[in-house]
Formats: C-alpha cells, sequence, structure tokens
C-alpha cells in the first residue's frame, strides 16, 4: 500500500519544535500527539536551530546557498552539454578530412 506523503506548513513545523524546546515534550511525545514520526520532529528541531529565519523555506524557495548552487549545476550541465557537441563535432570534421 502507497503512503501518501504529508506536506506541513512552516508554522505547523515551529508549532511542533515549540511542543519539545518550550514545552519540555520529547520528540516521540509530540511526534505521537501529532501523529508526525519523532525523527521528523527531531530534523525540524535541528533545522529550526542551525537556519532559524531561513528554516522551512517551503516548496521552490531556496536558501541564498541553495540558490548559487543550482545555479552552478545548471551552468556545469549547459557547459558539458556544449563540450561534448564540440568534441562529436570536431571527431566528424576530423574523420572527414583523413
Amino acid at each position: 500500500m502507497k503512503q501518501v506523503r504529508r506536506d506541513h506548513s512552516p508554522e505547523f513545523k515551529r508549532e511542533a519544535v515549540a511542543l519539545v524546546v518550550e514545552q519540555g515534550y520529547s520528540c516521540a511525545a509530540a511526534g505521537r500527539s501529532l501523529g508526525v514520526s519523532n525523527s521528523l520532529i527531531g530534523r525540524w528541531k535541528r533545522e529550526l536551530h542551525v537556519h532559524e529565519a531561513a528554516a522551512f523555506p517551503g516548496n521552490g524557495h531556496r536558501t541564498a546557498e541553495q540558490q548559487r548552487i543550482h545555479t552552478l549545476e545548471s551552468e556545469n550541465r549547459q557547459l558539458r552539454m556544449e563540450r561534448d557537441i564540440l568534441k562529436k563535432a570536431t571527431a566528424f570534421f576530423a574523420k572527414d578530412h583523413s
């Protein structure tokens, strides 16, 4: 049976972490009461601790670092494709003039 991936809002994640941090719940207890796994609560807690205001950007929203990496990876793909085309063209013309 296929499990449906649930999408939680940033507010829900912050409130879940607040249960652990401010209310003293364990990750397991908070997870049980909210219907999510304790490891997920722990991951949200770490992300909120590390990134604070930039935590939980949502779908399609990247941090500046993630955006830079995405841009560089796209540029790298484009350059590799152009290099491969030039290699093939060089091989084609070298074979033609031999």
